[in-house]
């Protein structure tokens, strides 16, 4: 056996600890939108308004950081992986004091701090986690992109359906079931930390492209212009998911399981699309579930009370599509900037930017346009004009999205591997 394929099987062989990565990532990530929140409203007394303004805020400041992290990372040379370590140890105490410590100022201050702390971590640990994915996928051959973007992106979806059920299963077995959950974070991200120790240090040496490099290059700037339209219906279906489900379906208490389906659906669809995508190619394959997903959001708009069951298939088409998503697309940028640089920190930093500001840009127009509106959460007297002001942001905003999406990569020359 030569020296290249021993290293090949190698990195092969710790494929897993990508998974096991990925998926703490995800765990962290998810909590931000649903756990926290409700954690600080159930026990501390705080204020959803207030909530949300927080996140709102430190929403812009990971925008902004993002990129820097990305510059950051690529100038640590042989302390990238300590610093790696150090951000691991951060998240993981960020997420030990939002659930397992009692607050040390005023409850809304410490969920800003720790969240802070929690956002941070997340995206250096992010940026540098994708970017090493493009040394390691370069020793694969062909497809290499797309067969370590199934490993990551199927242990990132496990990880969100597993963060997702976590506090239900603790609270059979503890009066504080998001303590264990924080707890077995903080266990998850010691293992998934030193499952990834010799990734870091394989790639340590390695220089990044500049922003300037990267935006020069006109095949990444499309795929970074796709890559936020593409999400943009991500971030508004993600954001209003709940009050469809609530006030459109009036299914009030299906939220969880129709939730856990669409993400479930995701990660099991991941293999499959990296399958067709090695017979097809991966941008056909992409723009095959880009029109799943139109199909999918397209049947939402046609929805009224009593429909969950129906919409139940919808959320299994769109979860599949998501699936492509997070897989293929990514793996589309990681060749490119293999293509452009042998590491890419800068331009994941960039790609991180791009997909973080579709959240914040849906949070900051889509909530007042449903309170202009008249729409009311929780209400079960909300308007027609309000309902189908909801039912228009939900499903035939993320359609029109996808299809300029769609149309965009069609005209984008990428390679098919």
């Amino acid at each position: 056996m030569s020296m290249s394929s021993s290293l090949i099987e190698v990195r092969n062989n710790n494929l897993p600890a990508y998974a096991v990565f990925a998926a703490m990532l995800s765990a962290a990530g998810l909590p931000i939108y649903i756990h926290a929140p409700k954690y600080f409203v159930d026990e501390h007394g705080v204020s959803l308004v207030a909530l949300g303004s927080v996140l709102f805020v430190l929403r812009l400041l990971d925008v902004v950081q993002d990129p820097l992290f990305g510059r950051l990372s690529a100038r640590l040379g042989r302390r990238r992986g300590l610093a790696i370590s150090i951000a691991c140890v951060v998240m993981a105490l960020g997420m030990l004091g939002l659930f397992a410590v009692e607050p040390l100022v005023s409850p809304l201050v410490w969920f800003g701090l720790m969240l802070t702390l929690v956002f941070s971590a997340f995206s250096f640990l992010t940026i540098n986690f994708y970017a090493q994915g493009v040394v390691t996928a370069s020793s694969f051959g062909q497809f290499g992109h797309l067969r370590l973007a199934r490993w990551r992106e199927s242990g990132a979806l496990f990880g969100v359906c597993i963060a997702a059920i976590a506090p239900l299963v603790f609270s059979y077995f503890m009066n504080a079931p998001f303590v264990g959950f924080a707890i077995g974070f903080a266990v998850l991200a010691l293992v998934a930390g030193t499952m990834m120790r010799a990734e870091w240090a394989e790639g340590r040496d390695l220089k990044s492209a500049s922003f300037q490099t990267v935006l020069q290059d006109p095949i990444a700037r499309r795929l970074l212009i796709i890559a936020f339209v593409n999400a943009a219906p991500v971030a508004v279906s993600s954001t209003l998911f709940l009050f469809y489900v609530e006030a459109r379906l009036m299914s009030p208490g299906m939220e969880g399981p129709l939730l856990l389906l669409f993400f479930l659906s995701a990660a099991f669809s991941v293999p499959l699309w990296g399958g067709i995508a090695e017979k097809l190619g991966t941008k056909s394959t992409l723009m095959i579930s880009m029109t799943l997903a139109i199909v999918a959001f397209g049947f939402s708009i046609f929805f009224g009370a009593g429909d969950w069951l129906a919409f139940a298939v919808v959320c299994v088409a769109s979860g599949a599509a998501l699936g492509a998503d997070l897989t293929l697309l990514p793996a589309m940028f990681a060749k490119r900037m293999g293509e452009i640089s042998p590491a890419a920190t800068e331009g994941f930093g960039l790609w991180s930017f791009v997909s973080k500001f579709t959240l914040a840009f849906a949070a900051v127009l889509l909530l007042p346009a449903l309170q202009l509106a008249g729409f009311e959460s929780g209400s079960d007297s909300n308007s027609s004009h309000s309902l189908f002001v909801l039912t228009l942001l939900y499903a035939a905003v993320p359609c029109v999205l996808k299809i300029f999406a769609l149309i965009l990569l069609a005209f984008t020359a990428v390679s098919e591997e």
